[in-house]
């Protein structure tokens, strides 16, 4: 027998004013689609107090006015929204692509990667940029979009000392994500390239270059390219 969306969904509380909701404990495209169903029926029908919502790969953290609201009447306001969710559709996802110049300067990591796999930076460019990647939620800093999931053959470490300093653009991988620093900020993701596209835009609805639910594809460019997209 199905659960239904209010038995699936767990609720537990996070401060004396936030409530997390969880869609399920592991990263998988369905916890993702009910995270955005759920966040696309806040949207359109914004409950009164709710000061932020904060989605991650399985959850969303509701943040709260405490002096409106207590945890189980919120909760109980928050179930009502689940039992709906199953009329919810979607928009299509975006196709996005992201222009990147691998290696060099830009990549300085891309040589390690390709030794801890046994591979050439070829090999590590083309798994990298023949994936397709959803952006499953943005934090960390402003207009940085967690993109999943790397091919397992790509799957590093985090590097063992973090960088003081990662340029905007450089394109990550860590773990089983990878993803695209929109500002310069200290980092620790193994760095294959750069693009020159601008990720993080506030001075342009939404802020950012992606959404949650973009579906995007990294495309190798020459440094040559990378300098006259840059100047344009």
């Amino acid at each position: 027998m199905l659960m239904s969306a209010t038995e699936a969904a767990r609720f537990q509380r996070a401060s004396d004013q936030s409530l997390l909701i969880y869609f399920g404990q592991q990263i998988t495209l369905d916890a993702h689609e009910r995270v955005r169903k759920f966040l696309l029926l806040l949207e359109r029908e914004p409950i009164a107090g709710i000061r932020n919502l904060h989605p991650a790969y399985c959850s969303v953290l509701v943040k709260f006015d405490a002096l409106k609201w207590r945890h189980e009447q919120l909760e109980e306001i928050l179930k009502q929204y689940l039992d709906r969710m199953e009329d919810v559709t979607l928009p299509e996802p975006r196709q996005m692509e992201i222009p990147v110049c691998y290696g060099g300067e830009h990549g300085p990591d891309l040589i390690d990667v390709s030794k801890i796999h046994g591979m050439t930076p070829a090999q590590v460019i083309e798994l990298h940029s023949s994936s397709s990647y959803v952006v499953y939620f943005f934090g960390f800093v402003p207009g940085f979009a967690y993109l999943g999931e790397l091919p397992q053959a790509l799957v590093t470490p985090r590097l063992a000392t973090p960088r003081r300093r990662v340029p905007p653009g450089s394109v990550g991988i860590a773990g089983r994500q990878t993803g695209v620093y929109p500002v310069a900020t200290p980092g620790g993701w193994q760095l294959l390239g750069r693009t020159p596209i601008s990720m993080f835009r506030p001075h342009q609805t939404g802020f950012s270059f992606l959404s949650i639910g973009d579906r995007v594809r990294f495309t190798p460019i020459s440094q040559e390219q990378f300098a006259a997209l840059e100047r344009a």
